[in-house]
This record gives C-alpha cells, sequence and structure tokens, in this order.
C-alpha cells in the first residue's frame, strides 16, 4: 500500500515538475510586503511634490505679478548707461584687475539647474581668467554651496535669507551698499542671474556693473548738468541697487517656475511608478496565491 502511494507521488511529482519550474521564480521575487511598503513610500512621495507644485505655483503668480512692475527698476537704469553710451573699459591700469562677480541664487533647492547654472558659468569664468582678482558677492546658500568646495579663496561677501518670502527693495539696497563699502575699489563687475522667459524656460543672464570711473568716461555724460563726482557716486549705488532688484525679482520668478515644473515631473513619474507597483503586487500576489493553491491540491492528491 505504502508503495503503491510513494509511487503515485512520484508520478504526479513528475506531471506537475514543469508548473513547479514555471512557479520557481516567483519564491525569488520580492515579497508583498516589500512591494506594499515602497507602494506606501511611493504615494508620500506623491503627496509631497503635489503639495509642492501647488505652493510654487502660488509663489510663481505673485513673483510674476510683482516681476511686470519692478521693469521699470531694471530698464530704468539702463536707459541712462544707454544715453550715456556707458560701456566697459576695454583696458585697465592695474596689471592685476579686480572684478566682482555677484551671484543671485536662494536658500532652496528642488527647482532643476537654477543654482548649478550660475555656479558653472562663474566657475568658468574664473577659470578661463587666471591674471584677474575676482572676488565673490553670493546672495543664498546654494550657490555659496556649490563655489565653496572649488573658489572658496574668492568668496568675499555671503548672504543668506534673502528674498525668503519675495525679494524687497530694501534687500537689494543692502546688498549694494555692502558691495559699494567693504569690496571698495574694483575695476569691473557682473551680476549673474537666471531671466525668465516662458513658466517652462529661463536663461542665464548677466549684467555689468559699471564703477564710478567707468561712468565718468562715458562720452555721453558731458551731455548732463551739475554731473560731478559726488553725483557720480550716488547715481552708482541707487542704479546698482535697482539693477539688483530688478535681477532679483527675474530669478525669483524663475526659480518659482522652475520648481513648478519639476515638481510637476516628479509627481507625474510617481504616478507611473505607483501604476507598475501595482501591477507588479498584483501579478506578485497572484503567483503566490497559485502556488498555494497548487502545493495544497498535491497535497491532496498525495494523501489519498
Amino acid at each position: 500500500m505504502f508503495g503503491a502511494r510513494s509511487v503515485l507521488r512520484q508520478g504526479l511529482q513528475a506531471k506537475n515538475a514543469p508548473l513547479m519550474q514555471s512557479l520557481q521564480p516567483c519564491r525569488e521575487m520580492a515579497t508583498l510586503k516589500d512591494i506594499s511598503l515602497r507602494l506606501k513610500s511611493v504615494k508620500n512621495i506623491l503627496k509631497i511634490t503635489s503639495s509642492m507644485k501647488m505652493i510654487a505655483a502660488a509663489r510663481f503668480a505673485k513673483a510674476d505679478k510683482e516681476l511686470k512692475q519692478s521693469f521699470t527698476f531694471g530698464h530704468g537704469s539702463q536707459h541712462f548707461y544707454d544715453q550715456a553710451e556707458v560701456k566697459p573699459l576695454d583696458a585697465v591700469e592695474s596689471k592685476r584687475p579686480v572684478k566682482v562677480l555677484v551671484a543671485l541664487s536662494s536658500d532652496r533647492g528642488l527647482c532643476g539647474a537654477i543654482h548649478s547654472s550660475i555656479a558653472k558659468s562663474i566657475r568658468n569664468e574664473i577659470n578661463t581668467n587666471p591674471g584677474t582678482d575676482y572676488k565673490l558677492v553670493i546672495v543664498g546658500d546654494k550657490a555659496r554651496g556649490q563655489l565653496q568646495r572649488t573658489h572658496a579663496k574668492n568668496i568675499f561677501l555671503t548672504f543668506k535669507d534673502v528674498g525668503k518670502v519675495m525679494p524687497s527693495y530694501g534687500e537689494a539696497s543692502l546688498i549694494a551698499s555692502e558691495i559699494i563699502d567693504k569690496i571698495g575699489d574694483f575695476d569691473m563687475g557682473h551680476v549673474y542671474y537666471n531671466k525668465f522667459k516662458s513658466v517652462v524656460s529661463y536663461n542665464l543672464q548677466t549684467q555689468p556693473i559699471f564703477t564710478v570711473n567707468t561712468i565718468a568716461k562715458a562720452p555721453g555724460v558731458a551731455v548732463y548738468d551739475s554731473v560731478d563726482e559726488f553725483v557720480l557716486q550716488n547715481y552708482q549705488e541707487a542704479s546698482l541697487t535697482n539693477m539688483l532688484y530688478y535681477a532679483m525679482k527675474e530669478a525669483s520668478a524663475s526659480e518659482h517656475s522652475s520648481r513648478m515644473t519639476a515638481m510637476g515631473n516628479a509627481s507625474k513619474n510617481a504616478e507611473e511608478m505607483i501604476g507598475k507597483l501595482t501591477i507588479k503586487f498584483n501579478r506578485t500576489r497572484q503567483a503566490v496565491i497559485t502556488t498555494e493553491l497548487s502545493e495544497i491540491i498535491s497535497g491532496a492528491v498525495a494523501i489519498e
């Protein structure tokens, strides 16, 4: 009797061998608990990215509105330089010219290449002109953290918590005063910022900083009456404040629009991953159920 059962069991195992071989990889797959935890984690990420997208959209709407109101500050200062034909000096008297580079970034990330593009351009500028003494003025921790690793000796001034809500004229005035008072005399300068183009794009722009000596040597300044060194110095500080304020508004709009786009793409990727994990979870559960049913049927047949 026992011999007959043994022969029957061997026959069933041989008959079901292809089925068991096809179900064997299911045991090596991720368990249902692992997939469930992963699925829960991705759903939580989707909630975070969706919330950040809505917050960025609200802040972008406000930044775009304020940007349109700040056009007068940036275009007004540039209009005087165009009328006076102020241009950067081609040659400087000092053997090692001093150049100021102002990087406008922020303290928050998750907004694409907003900060890295500025840091990369400044690094290229410094590396391609080894004979120039660069002094970096960095607004925001993100650009400071990237430039600290490679050009820490060139960092002269840093500012944080600027534009935490929205950039203000008082913050731009403070930065301009610090540049003029602490850096002192310099030969040339540039402001690096991201210019808002559309909701999905922006361009890296550089705006020159003109010194009092450069403005005084412009050919078109002579047409203005009562222009002396004191007047030019005051106007330089006022125009630098206006230009920084306008550039900060452009950078703020670019940052919020880029963060809105980045969080939208992250939410889309999370939704796709949730769909794939859901399919994987269902298939794994079906494979487990099929394996258990096969083992139950084989055991029931074996003991008959």
